[in-house]
């Protein structure tokens, strides 16, 4: 499915260059698909524009990675309320279906991630925090494999009649990928609650004053201080930022990656001049390859969801259990 969608969006984006071009002056432009499909401009696609929402020079025009995380977000509330309320409504509350599967999870993420880093006494303050984060960028990441607006964005052209009408806010989605955690802005703010979890959890702990003190080991040479709280300093910026980068960089490389195979179709219709030519190249290379990557996907999507949560419980156990 995400082989179809980065298809959709790059057939799109050729159709749309060959219109434009009338065929022949410009031809396909892979660089420019690329960035299109990867960026979130609320500038040139928004889903919703705000024209008098600005703060800051910022556009608050909701774009389609901010329309993904409120129906990622709203999707996991319903879902998860609904099933626990269900069973927490029984005489005697059995976990059956979806609740066995939920259960299995917090026990999981408690027992396995939590509690061998923050310790026994505190992995009930923090199992919610580490589930949540973990939930949240795992559905992200999943969704951004599945064509969701690619689909709206058919349907409203073929069905609807609208075709390639800028003034249809559904068509307006096919612009930009549909992964909210290959923003920056997004993974920035996860790692941001990251940072003050860490904050909250040495205080909470040890006392504000004592949770710095923390920060480096007593009993050391006062001028190994002098190097040592800056480096100590800094790394309280860098744990977040790594965990910013990281979780970004993997999802966003996905998608280019398929998008630049994908690509190999056009590029060698035009070169060649030769539909034929493209088509073939298509489904001996480009097909295969663009199938693998999207498996090799499925994979990075629940690794990374794992590694960006796992990092976070170790840095607060960090902070907690300094001893160690």
């Amino acid at each position: 499915m995400s082989a179809a969608q980065h298809a959709e969006t790059a057939q799109h984006a050729g159709d749309h260059t060959e219109n434009a071009t009338h065929g022949a002056e410009e031809g396909f432009d892979a660089g420019t698909v690329i960035i299109e499909h990867v960026s979130n401009s609320s500038h040139d696609h928004p889903v919703l524009h705000l024209p008098h929402i600005e703060i800051a020079g910022i556009d608050f025009s909701i774009t389609k990675h901010v329309m993904m995380m409120w129906l990622v977000a709203g999707f996991l509330f319903l879902i998860i309320t609904m099933t626990t309320r269900r069973f927490l409504a029984q005489e005697r509350p059995i976990p059956t279906g979806l609740m066995t599967g939920l259960e299995w999870l917090v026990q999981s993420i408690r027992d396995s991630i939590v509690l061998p880093n923050v310790g026994a006494k505190w992995v009930n303050t923090w199992t919610p925090v580490i589930l949540t984060l973990f939930l949240f960028i795992l559905m992200c990441n999943a969704v951004g494999l599945i064509p969701i607006f690619e689909v709206f964005g058919l349907v409203d052209r073929y069905v609807l009649g609208n075709g390639y009408s800028a003034d249809s806010m559904i068509n307006s989605v096919l612009h930009g990928g549909t992964t909210a955690t290959a923003n920056y802005n997004v993974t920035a703010a996860l790692a941001t609650i990251t940072f003050f979890s860490i904050m909250i959890a040495g205080t909470m702990a040890h006392g504000f004053i004592h949770h710095w003190k923390n920060l480096v080991p007593p009993g050391l040479a006062w001028p190994v201080y002098i190097l040592l709280i800056p480096i100590e300093f800094m790394g309280l910026f860098v744990k977040p930022f790594a965990l910013t980068m990281r979780l970004a960089a993997n999802m966003t490389g996905g998608h280019i990656a398929i998008l630049s195979i994908l690509s190999l179709v056009f590029i060698f219709t035009q070169v060649f001049e030769s539909a034929a030519l493209g088509v073939g190249v298509g489904f001996t290379v480009a097909v295969p390859l663009a199938v693998g990557i999207s498996a090799l996907e499925i994979i990075v999507v629940m690794v990374q969801a794992y590694v960006f949560t796992l990092l976070t419980s170790v840095f607060i156990g960090m902070a907690i259990n300094v001893h160690h």
